[in-house]
């Protein structure tokens, strides 16, 4: 491969870094604009903040396995290009810094209007993302990834996107984020956060051989195929039981129940993830569930902002 197609794989990888970037910012923004708390600014640039440094975390990840594990040809090409120096390690830093330093540039912005709360949560962001491979305790050899994925995409990324645009209205500090963020935000992180998950537990499935390799406990590693199904499908229901928990709960119109419109799509993916183990099968449904998680996220967005 060249260096300009290796670079937009890792931009890219493998199709899915900026939907499920994208999908917690998409439910905060609609669930403001019911609140009358919308403000397109910190929106775009906490949908910025989080892409890059979801991509700072991939090149982090790729630096570490071949840094770390050079006999583990996990991603031939890569293995290739650093072989005949088509990418470097120095590269591969330079570029982790690189996507730190511009998501930082957001910070002033944060900062201003949302105070040390804010500061705090693009830390934890940052620290989630780079802790996954990175690092002397990587959470993923830890099998903590899954329980980490969950907590940032569903209610972190959610809340804290939330309360960058509140915190406008009703200023900066904890009892701000307190008062502003509304419970409703925790039940509407939810789909994304599960969504968002079952993309990871798929790479899992997939990459089980080398993770065993590189002595990561993934749930895979540790219990078998047959336990990260029962997750993904877990979690699946997770995502499309909040919606209806919304309408009939939390006092949101029938709206929100337009994410169900993807439960065709959904099964099409599981039915692969639930009768089908080898890589070559499960290596394309990662990016299609991506694409339903961002799918998801946005008729949520939607049925939010249209609900009284």
């Amino acid at each position: 491969m060249s260096a300009k197609s290796i670079w937009v794989d890792l931009l890219l990888y493998p199709g899915h870094t900026l939907p499920t970037a994208a999908a917690p910012v998409l439910v905060a923004g609609g669930l403001a604009l019911h609140d009358r708390v919308f403000a397109p600014v910190p929106v775009v640039l906490a949908l910025l903040g989080s892409w890059l440094i979801h991509i700072a975390g991939v090149f982090t990840d790729n630096h570490e396995l071949l840094r770390r594990h050079a006999r583990i040809v996990e991603h031939p090409q890569l293995t290739r290009a650093i072989a005949d120096r088509t990418l470097t390690f120095a590269q591969l830093r330079a570029a982790i810094c690189a996507c730190l330093l511009l998501a930082a540039l957001t910070a002033p912005y944060f900062i201003r209007t949302g105070g040390t709360v804010a500061a705090v949560i693009g830390v934890v962001g940052a620290a989630a993302s780079l802790g996954y491979a990175g690092g002397p305790f990587p959470y993923a050899r830890l099998g903590l990834a899954e329980a980490v994925f969950f907590v940032m995409f569903g209610f972190v990324a959610v809340i804290g996107t939330y309360y960058a645009q509140a915190a406008l209205m009703h200023g900066p500090g904890t009892a701000a984020l307190i008062d502003a963020v509304p419970r409703s935000a925790w039940i509407a992180g939810l789909p994304a956060g599960a969504l968002v998950t079952n993309v990871l537990i798929i790479d899992d499935m997939r990459d089980r051989e080398f993770d065993a390799a590189k002595g990561w406990r993934t749930a895979a590693v540790r219990f078998g195929v047959r336990a990260s199904r029962a997750e993904y499908l877990v979690l699946s229901a997770v995502a499309y039981l909040a919606p209806l928990w919304l309408w009939a709960g939390a006092g949101f119109d029938a709206w929100v129940l337009l994410p169900l419109v993807t439960l065709p799509w959904a099964y099409l993916i599981g039915r692969v993830v639930w009768t089908r183990d080898r890589p070559l099968d499960l290596a394309p449904i990662t990016g299609r569930a991506s694409l339903l998680s961002f799918t998801c996220a946005l008729l949520l967005a939607i049925g939010l902002a249209a609900s009284r």
